[in-house]
This record gives structure tokens, C-alpha cells and sequence, in this order.
């Protein structure tokens, strides 16, 4: 059961939350203009390119990408030295292009809810694993580079 407990499930379960309120509940709330859509598309791909540039690095790097697992390397470089979190924010781009383009008004409060159960249940505790393992490398690391940048 511990692999359902996985970033993509995460974002999988609020993407149906969100589809499904854009598709039985939209209350006929509407942000309306093709602009909306143009950001959504902008923000799914900007979202896929990020993860795309992380998975790369770390492939790279030879450290995994699973979480709860310990990293064999502290990755700093690439995408790496803009933010801690490249995956996450990419799933959180993600989670908004979709909700916009999908045109689920309530569901927006889904991405801050997101974010934060992101960072509860992986940011945090991977955190603590690179910390320990790390020590004052990850300190420097994390002074310079900013978690949700």
C-alpha cells in the first residue's frame, strides 16, 4: 500500500476531485474567456518541462526519484539551483493548468490544499532525511535556494 502513498497518486486523486466538480457541479461559474485557457495550457506544460528538467538532473546525478527513499546524492544543479522542490512545483502547475482549462472555478482552492499536503507528507519528511544525511552541505543549499521557488 506504501506506493499508492506517491506524489503522482496525490495529484491524481485532486485532478478527479477537480474534473468532476468542473463536470457535475460547476454551479454555472465560469472564468470564461479563451485567455484562461491559453494560462491553463502555459502552466501544464511549464509544469511538465519542470519535471521533466528534474528528473533529468537526478537521473543524472544517479539518486533516486521515488520518494521516501533515501537520495544518494544532494542535487544542486540544473533546475536544482532555482528551487528545493522542481517535482512538486511542477505537480502544483500542473494541478492549476488543468483546474483552469477544465474551467472548475471551485476547485482552485484544491492547489493551496495540495501544496500544503505535498509538503506535510513529502517535502518536509525528505527535508529531514537530506538534512541529517547532508548535514551542512544541504544547510548551504538550502540558504541559497528557496523550497517553492
Amino acid at each position: 500500500m506504501r506506493w499508492l502513498d506517491i506524489p503522482p497518486v496525490w495529484l491524481a486523486g485532486f485532478l478527479l476531485v477537480g474534473w468532476y466538480q468542473a463536470n457535475a457541479f460547476s454551479l454555472g461559474l465560469s472564468l470564461g474567456a479563451g485567455w484562461v485557457d491559453l494560462i491553463g495550457g502555459l502552466l501544464l506544460g511549464g509544469g511538465i518541462v519542470l519535471i521533466l528538467l528534474a528528473v533529468t538532473e537526478m537521473r543524472r546525478q544517479k539518486t533516486t526519484i521515488i520518494p521516501h527513499m533515501e537520495a544518494d546524492s544532494l542535487v544542486q544543479s540544473g533546475i536544482f539551483s532555482r528551487s528545493r522542490n522542481p517535482i512538486y512545483l511542477g505537480d502544483a502547475l500542473i494541478l492549476t493548468g488543468l483546474l483552469l482549462y477544465w474551467d472548475a472555478v471551485l476547485a482552485l482552492v484544491l492547489v493551496p490544499v495540495f501544496v500544503w499536503v505535498i509538503e506535510k507528507r513529502f517535502v518536509i519528511p525528505e527535508e529531514d532525511r537530506l538534512r541529517r544525511k547532508f548535514r551542512a552541505d544541504f544547510a548551504r543549499y538550502a540558504q541559497k535556494v528557496r523550497r517553492w521557488a
